[in-house]
């Protein structure tokens, strides 16, 4: 078998970035990252997980023409805590991820829903990206990095996500027919442990990408150093109608926080993706560095296959 390894990052980063900071918020804001992102009637859409000077955080939407400049960004948030209405909010509505599913012709948002109760998967569906409506918790604390598949599977919705149990922090997916009760959950991609730059924990990334060999998901790993984590994004390929079942893991990262605006920031050495635009054969990767701002990275849907399908790899 010819063994494909890179030798350096495969995502190739956008020369303008950071494409938005905290000065480009038109409000008071702490900090701008982890942005689910969509094309929605010919400009690329953001979701924008902006946190306030309090530290709580919120979803607004932000638009451009071209995907890279000229961001307009909304003077008000589309999801916000209402803790008054949904307890579970009262610390903030953090790291979306945008699915549009066509035959319901909505697009569903999963988020973090943030309280003392812990994190929790809370979900959302809109058709316009100015009014939302909520629909509440699908998975108790502690849960997050949900994300739903683009279409259904055997006639059900599938959604990846991570819950945690003690230290052990694993991708898993649930299966629905209502997209609130979720059940049939199996294990899919694990922490690898050891020194392995996604050994302490992994979770899912932007909305799984449909291809002829399989649903390619891109997700973080975390290393765990003595000076604290490190988020990286790689990738694996799931079994197109049984997505439970990984067929190739990419050894190696595909983006490592190499950049100042990746290494410092409120969190350092953080590279974490919410949202992915496929273009043809490009993905535009948007990507939340440091915690503290908004990148942009591409990729050929290709390139990866390949990596992933002839190079030395390991199944979960």
């Amino acid at each position: 078998m010819k063994k494909v390894f890179a030798k350096k990052d495969i995502f190739t980063r956008y020369s303008g970035n950071p494409i938005i900071t905290v000065y480009d918020i038109p409000y008071s804001a702490n900090a701008v990252f982890n942005a689910g992102a969509i094309k929605y009637k010919n400009e690329y859409l953001l979701l924008l997980r902006v946190e306030d000077r309090q530290g709580k955080s919120h979803l607004t939407v932000a638009r451009s023409s071209d995907g890279k400049t000229n961001w307009k960004i909304e003077k008000s948030p589309l999801i916000y805590p209402q803790p008054t209405v949904f307890i579970y909010e009262e610390f903030g509505c953090e790291d979306p991820r945008i699915t549009y599913i066509p035959e319901d012709d909505y697009y569903y948002i999963t988020y973090t829903a943030y309280s003392r109760y812990g994190p929790a998967v809370a979900l959302a569906r809109t058709k316009n990206f100015k009014k939302v409506e909520k629909l509440g918790l699908i998975c108790p604390p502690n849960n997050k990095d949900a994300v739903l598949f683009p279409e259904k599977i055997n006639g059900k919705y599938a959604m990846l996500h991570r819950p945690v149990a003690g230290d052990i922090e694993h991708i898993w997916i649930a299966y629905s027919t209502d997209l609130i009760h979720w059940g049939n959950h199996e294990v899919v991609l694990v922490e690898k442990g050891g020194p392995w730059w996604d050994g302490f924990k992994v979770g899912a990334g932007a909305v799984p990408i449909k291809t002829q060999e399989g649903w390619l998901i891109i997700y973080h790993g975390v290393k765990m150093m003595p000076s604290g984590p490190i988020y990286r994004l790689g990738a694996a390929l799931l079994d197109l109608e049984n997505p439970a079942k990984v067929k190739k893991r990419c050894p190696e990262w595909l983006l490592s926080p190499q950049e100042v605006y990746e290494r410092i920031g409120d969190v350092n050495n953080v590279v974490f993706t919410c949202g992915a635009i496929v273009e043809d054969n490009q993905i535009y990767l948007y990507y939340g560095a440091a915690d503290s701002c908004i990148a942009l990275a591409f990729a050929e849907i290709d390139q990866i296959l390949s990596i992933l399908i002839e190079g030395d790899l390991q199944v979960k």
